[in-house]
């Protein structure tokens, strides 16, 4: 969790040369490998069900993927699966991941459609949904641009942290992000994508720079670079919800990142007073990560988040007839 001991210039040298730990992302070519099976499946299942790979009835996805349904049975982030949903009873009926008409001709029950052997006669109990979906991604076009920043931002931040806190901190960031918006974003509508654990690599860069300022080319630059790609991020998660991307992913996501990145990510200490400062963020960092992962997790089983934070669905939604302002 410290700074490799070599001499400091040696450290600075290598800072400004992009040379970390070890020399390839091994983790991120496992998980990018993995994703691509799982996208490939994904397409497999969907034209199993309608004839299909891309669902263009009853509703086009415009990522080029599977139906909405389709990626509940397959594992997809979906309150109802989780929990028991006021507004979503259990004998509530959804489109079947075979269906092609609008209306929908073939229904499917709760419990169907979330699919693994059903609730065994209990209530929604699905908490696996909180990991699974990072590995699911809502189309082609999705899993593209998921794929382009893991390869080279993701890839870059595990060269210089090593793969033991590379993922640690991406499955944080990818747990968080869905945790957060399963408190807060619609519980109607199914979210996927690695995007919430993509952010939180993101976040380890804003720790890289603020820790390594003086040793980066350029900062202030960077600095801008790193605010509009941020800004754009954000700007995504507000497309409408046919698209499964979930703004609340990516804002979890980003926060826990820098939490956990601030533990785990290499920091050059040129003195003691540094060092201090650097172990004081980190101790503060670790004990903040765990009361938002027992709160956030207790507030989703045992509360109704929208008693207490009605606003909070605005930050991943644009209210429109189509999503009944955001109550949908």
């Amino acid at each position: 969790m410290g700074s490799v001991r070599r001499p400091l210039e040696q450290q600075i040298q290598d800072k400004r040369n992009g040379i970390g730990r070890q020399n390839r992302p091994y983790v991120v070519y496992v998980l990018t490998a993995a994703m691509l099976g799982v996208i490939i499946y994904e397409l497999v299942y969907n034209a199993k069900a309608q004839g299909n790979p891309f669902s263009f009835k009853p509703t086009v996805n415009p990522m080029l993927g599977p139906s909405s349904s389709a990626l509940i049975n397959l594992g997809a982030r979906f309150p109802p699966c989780m929990k028991l949903i006021k507004d979503i009873p259990l004998n509530t009926h959804l489109p079947c991941a075979n269906d092609t008409a609008n209306p929908p001709t073939i229904t499917c029950s709760i419990e169907q459609i979330c699919a693994f052997g059903g609730f065994e006669g209990k209530e929604p109990n699905q908490a696996f949904r909180f990991v699974t979906p990072i590995f699911l991604h809502a189309g082609i076009i999705h899993f593209l641009f998921n794929m382009l920043a893991q390869v080279t931002a993701a890839g870059q931040i595990e060269r210089e942290m090593g793969s033991a806190g590379f993922i640690i901190t991406y499955t944080a960031a990818g747990i968080f992000g869905n945790i957060l918006g399963g408190n807060f974003a619609l519980p109607g509508v199914p979210s996927v994508g690695a995007s919430g654990a993509i952010f939180g690599m993101f976040a380890v860069e804003w720790v890289d720079l603020f820790a390594h300022w003086r040793y980066i080319y350029r900062p202030a630059r960077r600095l801008a670079f790193l605010a509009v790609n941020l800004i754009i991020g954000i700007a995504i998660g507000f497309i409408p919800c046919t698209f499964h991307v979930d703004n609340f992913a990516h804002l979890g996501g980003f926060l826990m990142g820098l939490l956990v990145g601030t533990v785990f990510y290499p920091i050059i200490s040129p003195t003691r007073r540094h060092v201090l400062i650097s172990w004081a963020f980190r101790l503060a960092a670790l004990p903040l990560v765990i009361v938002l992962f027992v709160v956030l997790i207790r507030n989703f089983y045992t509360s109704d988040p929208y008693s207490a934070c009605s606003w909070c669905r605005y930050l991943s939604c644009i209210p429109t007839n189509a999503n009944n302002y955001c109550k949908g």
